[in-house]
């Protein structure tokens, strides 16, 4: 039911407060008449008694107190959903800004969805190649899963996001696969470079965009995050689709957030956000997953820049405990001119093993994956042991690793933003690596294994250069 109020007490910044209302709900939507056909609109944040709060879409400049008419319209913000949706870019609140008119509705959906059962929730069992080596060698992304990537402030996340994008898919006959791509607070040359990187691609094909520029109202960067993985639930468990969804930068998200709470005049948490962020941050991260009886499924992969490049603070560190595991961009790999990036070592994806193996991506994956991981950890051991004491303090064996830990960074992490390995080329590059270490160093690999994938190779090439 539509109530109308002309009890609007005053304005403070983008909250208006409207005074003697019955029966206003948390969240529900909101229309301000100023008369001569102009309307802007709000959310109620909160309701006190008779009096709501209303966070405004939209600037408050120009709105008169004394003229101004609300109306709540007894319902929470929902999107049209259709597989027209495809293709499409919109704003923050599900609006098209690309031009092409308006979408076509095969139902409306409410932003906030519906909780999901625990136990109706199937457990993620199935890879989703992205390109990537150290992410599908390393840090394999499996169907359901919600995988963050932690970022730092310079660091080119955004490319490796478009890059992520753009590569992704399923193997086999897994099914239709759909991104989801929603990016909050970021400036308008960012948002260029997502758009025009998509359409020149041919990405935005399979891919809906939703784009919130840092000038855009705080409400609509809070919003969002649920428009997009509304979206996503619709192709995912109506038209059984697999999608994944990436969502940057979360920090943009969380200050949003962090400002809204100030303007209601909360007990700030640490650092000033708010104490439900945790709470709040639950409700975007727990909408991945699969269901039991569908076909479909949701993948995440929220992208967030860690404040001073610190991982404990209240962002990374409450992401980390909803998530299962975190990828790390490095600014010291960064400066070695790597790309992407990707600092393995503090990495971690907690249901690779559940994605990997016969049937699923190779046999060897695993142990390949062990192998890889222990050897690069100790090169860089023992590299930074050569900066301490020399090299000449080095045993011909660390010597080996340090080669091994280097050539790892060349051919293995760096590949660039616009080159698409298989699983396959992945592993085989994996095994030239291998083929650097002596026999006996190779202790996490089953021999059947090295005799097939290296062979007659292994003697010739055991403590030799690898090809770049």
């Amino acid at each position: 039911m539509i109530r109308e109020y002309r009890n609007v007490r005053g304005l403070e910044g983008p909250l208006m407060i409207v005074d003697d209302v019955e029966g206003v709900k948390f969240g529900e939507l909101a229309e301000i008449d100023l008369g001569g056909g102009k309307v802007r609109r709000g959310q109620v944040l909160e309701v006190s008694g008779n009096r709501a709060v209303v966070q405004l879409f939209e600037s408050s400049q120009g709105i008169s107190t004394s003229l101004a008419t609300v109306r709540f319209l007894g319902r929470g913000m929902t999107i049209p959903v259709s597989h027209n949706l495809l293709g499409r870019i919109f704003n923050g609140v599900g609006d098209p800004i690309d031009e092409s008119g308006g979408v076509i509705p095969e139902g409306y959906a409410d932003i906030n969805g519906s909780p999901i059962n625990p136990f109706s929730r199937d457990y993620p069992s199935e890879f989703i190649q992205t390109g990537v080596s150290a992410i599908d060698g390393l840090l394999t992304l499996v169907r359901g899963q919600k995988l963050p990537i932690f970022s730092g402030s310079g660091l080119p996340h955004a490319q490796l996001a478009a890059q992520i994008a753009r590569q992704s898919k399923t193997l086999g006959q897994a099914g239709e696969f759909a991104v989801v791509f929603a990016a909050m607070g970021i400036t308008f040359e960012e948002a260029n470079f997502f758009i025009e990187d998509f359409r020149r691609t041919g990405a935005i094909e399979r891919a809906i965009l939703y784009i919130n520029l840092a000038n855009d109202p705080v409400i609509e960067r809070i919003a969002i995050p649920r428009v997009a993985l509304t979206a996503a639930e619709y192709l995912a468990f109506t038209l059984d689709m697999h999608v994944l969804v990436i969502l940057t930068d979360m920090t943009n998200y969380c200050e949003a957030l962090r400002e809204i709470s100030a303007a209601r005049k909360e007990v700030p948490g640490r650092r000033g956000y708010p104490g439900y962020m945790y709470t709040d941050l639950s409700t975007i991260y727990e909408r991945a997953g699969r269901i039991k009886g569908k076909k479909g499924s949701i993948t995440q992969f929220p992208i967030l820049s860690m404040p001073e490049d610190d991982k404990t603070h209240p962002i990374p560190d409450l992401t980390g405990y909803i998530t299962e595991g975190q990828v790390f961009l490095g600014r010291e790999i960064h400066r070695k001119g790597i790309l992407p990036p990707i600092n393995v070592l503090p990495s971690l994806s907690r249901l690779m093993q559940k994605g990997i193996g016969k049937g699923k991506t190779r046999e060897d994956h695993s142990d390949v994956a062990n192998q890889l991981f222990a050897a690069y950890a100790r090169g860089v051991e023992s590299r930074e042991l050569s900066v301490v004491l020399g090299e000449a303090a080095l045993t011909p064996t660390d010597r080996i690793y340090v080669t091994f830990a280097d050539e790892f960074e060349r051919l293995f992490v760096n590949q660039g933003f616009y080159e698409n390995r298989t699983i396959e080329e992945t592993l085989a590059i994996g095994w030239k690596l291998l083929a650097l270490l002596p026999r006996g160093e190779l202790k996490r690999v089953r021999t059947e294994y090295i005799l097939k994938f290296l062979g007659e190779e292994r003697k010739a090439s055991a403590g030799a250069g690898v090809a770049g």
